[in-house]
Parts: structure tokens; C-alpha cells; sequence
């Protein structure tokens, strides 16, 4: 919990934690995890996204091996836990193989992501893409806000852009595992520290703009204007309304931009994010496509344009039977009840999910809130869960 609290304090803003892919903080996040792995007998290095690796070898040569992990990049004003609980877990429980000078029948690697949340470059899991072997270059193209490109980020931390495909992972593996809190209200509301994770939903992402006419505010009479602003507006409760149209389905606008921007001029212009979800991928296309129909209607009813550009689309993920079964198993063996649930959020597991078997292990988060400084998760809970990863080694080599 002091690891977290450290790693919490480590930000590009001085009022808040926000951590983005390839910056200065991550620099510092990167280091202070290394020297823990370095301590647990793990042999450190860094890929060329920027991935942090750490490895601790099995008991033979050529044994298979077990990614531990999650990330530690953050959104913006973040808590400490979501990403960087999975990290430290991880390193706890080799730390225990490592004080006993025990090995396993397979190699542990613990992989710090780069980047999950896609806070700079508005592209998700660029870290666990660069391991499954399903980064596209193309995004070494993009552009931060500050008019820095991916690849530009990239070299100035440190990695190699032209050598990414090389990160794709070489070798036997039995699976990936990572520990995460819940970020929503079950385990709290059935009084239980931990929980298997059973599917992760899939996910659409598109950047929305309308394209209006701007004009001054006191001249332009009303029924001649083209708002895009007035438009976004709406295209924004279009959104909420199918998203609590059915069971299961999320929708949300998280973000908006608004041109010229000025108190007494008419906006021209304005771009909206549009983020989907739904474990059954069949709901969650259909769902999206009427969004951006009404995003068409609206756009033509209003005399604009308007265009919709896909940043990432990913499939709804079933975690492995088999690795949820060990995991079950070892909650069980702590005397605590076993409660299977779905996640409505993405994680490194989606892309790591390509490349091998994924499983996942949620801890209780007070009140389900994540992405938020109030993210708060307690010292009891967190030690349930390495004790559960452990025993789900000791299951695992005996498998």
C-alpha cells in the first residue's frame, strides 16, 4: 500500500495524478517499479514501447511462462489503484516465491503496461497491442495536443518506434492474469473482497464532429443558424437515451471540444468522443450504428455536416474457463465464497487475449468508483488478493 501511495504521487501535475504514455512521470513510475522487481530476483528491462518487464525464471530452462501485470498509465485527475494495483500485486506475490527461494514449474513475467487508458494519444492499450503482436503502426503517426507525434513520444522515451513488432511476445505461454479493482458496486454490495472475472465487454471509440457555420452571436437571427455547438448538444442525450435503452448496454460523451470557442460568436464547430459497450458484441454494433445515424439526422435536420471516425474497436473478451476455475479454487481455499462477475470496463487483457488464455481477479473498490481521486480500496481486501494470486500459482504448478 505505501508502493501505491508512492506511485499515486508520482504525476506531470502537481494538484492531481494524471500519468500519460511515454512522459516524464512514466519515466519515474518505470523506475520505481523496476528497483521493487530487481529486489523480488526479477531481471529488469524495457521493450520498445516503453513496457516494463520484469522475469522471474522457473525452476528448469524452457519452461513455459505466466505474464502477471496491468498498467500504469492513468487518466487525467486519476486515483492510485486502477492499473498500478495489478503491478504491485504482481511483484508481491513473486516477492514471496523470491524470500523462500522457491521457483515454479514455469517463469513469471510481470508486465507494466505503457499505456492502457490512451490519455495522449487517444489510442487504447498501445502496451499490451505492442506484446499481443497487434500494434498498427499507423498510430506512430498520431498526434498529441502538443503537436508531438507518437513516434516523436516514443524515441524520446527511450524506445525504439521501428523495431515495435519485435515486441510481439516469443515463447511458450500458459496465460495471462491481472488483478484490478472492480471499478463498479457488486463485490461491495455482496460483502466480498474478490471476485472472477468472467467476460470483458467489448468497446467502440469515435471521434464526432459537427460542422456548422460560426457567426455573431447578436446578428445571426435564430432561424438561420447552423450551431454545431446546439447540435452536439443534442447528438449528447441522443446518446445517453440508447445507452439506457437496453440491459447491459453504456454510452457516454466524455469529452467535447467547442469552435472558435468565443462567448459572443456562434460555434462553427464541435467534436465529441462516443464510447459503446456491451458484452454481446451483436447489441453493441447495433447500438452504435443508431447513434451515428442520429448523428446523421441531426447533422442534416440542422443544415451541417458531419463525420465519425473510429479510434478503436474491440471485441467483447470470455476469460478462460480453465484459469477462472484455478482462481476460483483458491478463493475457496481462503474460506471465502467464490462470486463470478463480468466487466463493463476494457483492460490489457482484451489484446493480451489474441496472443493467450487471460483470466482476471477484481478487488473491491468503495462505492465502484474508479477514474476518480476518491478511488479508494482497503489494505484488508488488497492482501486477499495476493493471497489469492498465490495460491492460484501453487494451483497452477500443480495443473
Amino acid at each position: 500500500m505505501k508502493r501505491l501511495d508512492l506511485l499515486g504521487a508520482i504525476s506531470e501535475e502537481p494538484d492531481r495524478l494524471t500519468r500519460q504514455f511515454a512522459g516524464e512521470a512514466m519515466r519515474g513510475a518505470n523506475d520505481a517499479v523496476a528497483e521493487w522487481m530487481k529486489a523480488a530476483g526479477m531481471v529488469v528491462r524495457h521493450d520498445n514501447i516503453g513496457n516494463l518487464h520484469g522475469r522471474y525464471e522457473a525452476e528448469t530452462p524452457n519452461a513455459p511462462t505466466l505474464i502477471l501485470g496491468s498498467h500504469l498509465d492513468t487518466v487525467r485527475d486519476a486515483g492510485k489503484y486502477d492499473g498500478p494495483l495489478g503491478v504491485i500485486a504482481a511483484i508481491a506475490v513473486v516477492q514471496r516465491l523470491h524470500d523462500h527461494g522457491r521457483h515454479l514449474p514455469f517463469a513469471i513475467e510481470v508486465i507494466a503496461f505503457a499505456d492502457e487508458e490512451g490519455l495522449r494519444f487517444s489510442s487504447t492499450y498501445l502496451g499490451s497491442r505492442a506484446v499481443a503482436g497487434s500494434f498498427e503502426a499507423s498510430a506512430l503517426d498520431r498526434f498529441d495536443p502538443g503537436g508531438v507525434t507518437m513516434a516523436q513520444a516514443i524515441s524520446a522515451f527511450g524506445g525504439n518506434p521501428s523495431r515495435i513488432l519485435e515486441d510481439r511476445w516469443q515463447g511458450r505461454l500458459i496465460g495471462y492474469v491481472e488483478v484490478h479493482i472492480e471499478q463498479g458496486p457488486v463485490l461491495e454490495g455482496l460483502g466480498l473482497p474478490v471476485g472472477v472475472v468472467t467476460a470483458i465487454a467489448g468497446q467502440a471509440r469515435y471521434r464526432v464532429t459537427f460542422k456548422g457555420s460560426a457567426g455573431h452571436a447578436g446578428t445571426v437571427p435564430m432561424r438561420g443558424r447552423h450551431d454545431a455547438l446546439a447540435a452536439a448538444a443534442e447528438f449528447v442525450l441522443a446518446v445517453e437515451s440508447e445507452g439506457a435503452s437496453r440491459e447491459g448496454l453504456v454510452a457516454t460523451v466524455g469529452q467535447m471540444s467547442v469552435y472558435p470557442g468565443a462567448s459572443n460568436v456562434i460555434p462553427g464547430g464541435a467534436a465529441l468522443s462516443l464510447d459503446v459497450r456491451h458484452p454481446d458484441n451483436r447489441i453493441r454494433i447495433e447500438s452504435t450504428r443508431q447513434i451515428l445515424e442520429r448523428a446523421r439526422e441531426i447533422a442534416s435536420r440542422r443544415g451541417l455536416e458531419t463525420t465519425a471516425e473510429l479510434l478503436s474497436d474491440d471485441p467483447s473478451v470470455p476469460c478462460s474457463a480453465n484459469l477462472q476455475s484455478l482462481l476460483t479454487k483458491a478463493i475457496e481455499a481462503l474460506g471465502l465464497t467464490p462470486v463470478h462477475l463480468a466487466s463493463g470496463a476494457g483492460h490489457d487483457a482484451v489484446p493480451m487475449a489474441s496472443l493467450t488464455e487471460v483470466a482476471m481477479l477484481f478487488v473491491r473498490c468503495k462505492g465502484g468508483i474508479s477514474h476518480n481521486p476518491a478511488e479508494s480500496v482497503t489494505t484488508e481486501d488488497v492482501a486477499v488478493s495476493i493471497d489469492v494470486l498465490g495460491r492460484f500459482l501453487e494451483q497452477l504448478a500443480k495443473a
